[in-house]
């Protein structure tokens, strides 16, 4: 790797939000929306090799809010070009490589400026096909921004390590050089956030890569590669390769070129893909870095010793943003005994004001879930819950075209119900009374996920033993545990959650690269 110029990029910041309940940016927004809707339906072509393919088998994208409604047509891939999108990244992984590190962090920096140009557009867009609210989708363009700033200021870092410990008569070094081709596969809910971190945290190493878009959301990484175009980026440094699972990602994933695989999304999915990479195949001759963001069954525990408002606040905020479909959403509330009546008397008052309705309305709290298949197994979850515990809101399907679901709070849930352990991926939270907090500690921990948590206590010595003993990758104290930043909160979980990867961390890239020790004898 070339050594990079001195450090010349300013101090890392994170992105601001915009204001949506400012007129003068609800008006813009507006403007944004109705130049998007000019595009909708477009046809989208593959991008392989540089060049752009077309197979003639279209993937309708549809609005989650107006199913109806056509939002991209996007050529799927044959396993034909699948094989040839991995197999060009690798041909030209040797070429790429050698562009000066200092270049791939500009073209990163380049990045960021171009999407942050085209803010409201991408809002708009995030809107539109991934059915998030103004301010949901904001979150997911600077943290797209964030993920672009930080990871470009990582890598001039890393491109200039620490002097090593030198033995006598030596000249001791060590380099970080890139992996090779590897395979991108983002998920729905953050379709540009995390598409963009994976991405440009692969590419800024050095690496190149092969996108495997959601079926969900392709439109908004088809407009994320005009971005790494417009960037600087090569042409042939990325693939865009529409298509499902069991046609293109299994193939990709299997290739005996790829050298990895970033992946974002369930923990069945993620599993497979392990196994699948696991295993050599016929000219392989690494082993496949897997790099593994997966489920969660997020806890926030509510201690007698708390201001209830507050934790209140905390849960149905994590519980029910973007519809309760992140991986850090709360969808367990575990409460002290003490104040569990209250606690739910004041959460209900909450929930029943929540309004669920059509995204780009600006008053609308929570939109619509992605798919109809999604919306399906969130009420089929619902009614398992109704025969566990409680119903204390919600509880079934919001009036619309779209797939709407109401906020659902189900009390007095075991430990050993079907709600409490899996992971539901909507807007349903599962309430549960704990004895003390030692108990509260421990239904929390009874999970095979560890993601995110958080706990609401004014006790010191609670809070150390939630430091201690609370066994999450992410933990927040005395506030919800949805919301990560870039740079403050690396991101990533234990168990079943996937491998801790630690996105937007210091240690991310370093999931994209290997070290090189090297020692010269010195005359």
């Amino acid at each position: 790797m070339s050594a990079a110029p001195a450090a010349t990029l300013p101090a890392f910041q994170n992105e601001p939000f915009l204001d949506f309940t400012r007129p003068e940016i609800q008006q813009s927004a507006r403007m944004a929306l109705e130049k998007v809707r000019a595009e909708l339906g477009r046809e989208y072509p593959l991008w392989i090799n540089g060049e752009s393919r077309t197979t003639g088998d279209l993937l309708p994208s549809r609005n989650p809010s107006k199913p109806s409604e056509i939002v991209g047509s996007h050529h799927k891939a044959t396993r034909e070009l699948a094989t040839l999108a991995i197999e060009s990244a690798h041909a030209y992984f040797s070429e790429y490589s050698r562009v000066p590190v200092g270049e791939r962090i500009l073209m990163a920096v380049r990045a960021a400026q171009i999407i942050r140009g085209r803010k409201l557009e991408f809002d708009a867009w995030l809107v539109l096909e991934a059915g998030k609210t103004w301010p949901e989708a904001e979150a997911d363009v600077s943290e797209s921004i964030d993920f672009c700033e930080y990871y470009a200021r990582q890598m001039e870092r890393l491109a200039n390590p620490p002097d090593l410990v030198q033995m006598p008569g030596e000249r001791d070094e060590m380099r970080y050089l890139p992996l090779g081709a590897g395979v991108i596969i983002p998920p729905w809910n953050f379709p540009l956030a995390i598409l963009t971190g994976m991405t440009v945290a692969a590419l800024v190493a050095g690496n190149t890569v092969v996108i495997k878009p959601s079926s969900d959301t392709p439109t908004i990484a088809q407009k994320f590669a005009e971005v790494l175009l417009e960037a600087g980026f090569p042409p042939k440094s990325f693939a865009m390769c529409v298509g499902s699972g069991s046609v293109v990602g299994d193939l990709l994933v299997e290739h005996p070129k790829t050298r990895f695989v970033s992946f974002t999304g369930s923990r069945d999915v993620g599993l497979r893909i392990n196994e699948l990479a696991a295993k050599p195949r016929k000219g392989q001759i690494w082993i496949k870095r897997v790099v593994a963001e997966m489920g969660g069954k997020d806890a926030i525990v509510v201690d007698r010793e708390t201001d209830i408002d507050k934790a209140v606040d905390g849960v149905w905020m994590s519980a029910y943003g973007f519809q309760g479909q992140k991986c850090s959403a709360c969808s367990r509330a575990i409460v002290d005994e003490k104040i569990y009546d209250e606690f739910l008397a004041k959460l209900k008052a909450k929930v029943d004001s929540l309004g669920v309705g059509a995204p780009e309305e600006f008053g609308t709290y929570m939109g619509p879930v992605i798919n109809e298949s999604a919306k399906k197994s969130i009420l089929d979850y619902i009614e398992s819950g109704k025969k566990e515990g409680r119903l204390i809101a919600g509880g079934e399907a919001a009036p619309g075209d779209g797939y709407f679901v109401r906020p659902t709070v189900i009390a007095d849930i075991d430990s050993k119900a079907r709600i409490f352990q899996e992971e539901i991926f909507g807007p349903v939270l599962a309430v549960t009374k704990a004895r003390d907090f030692d108990h509260a500690i421990q239904l929390a921990n009874d999970s095979e996920y560890g993601l995110t948590g958080a706990v609401y206590s004014d006790n010191p010595a609670k809070i150390q033993k939630a430091r201690d003993e609370f066994f999450v990758g992410n933990l927040y104290i005395n506030r919800k545990c949805t919301g990560a930043m870039v740079g403050a909160h690396p991101f990533g979980g234990f168990n079943m959650s996937g491998t801790d990867s630690k996105a937007g961390g210091p240690d991310y890239l370093l999931q994209f690269l290997q070290a090189k020790s090297i020692a010269e004898k010195v005359r």
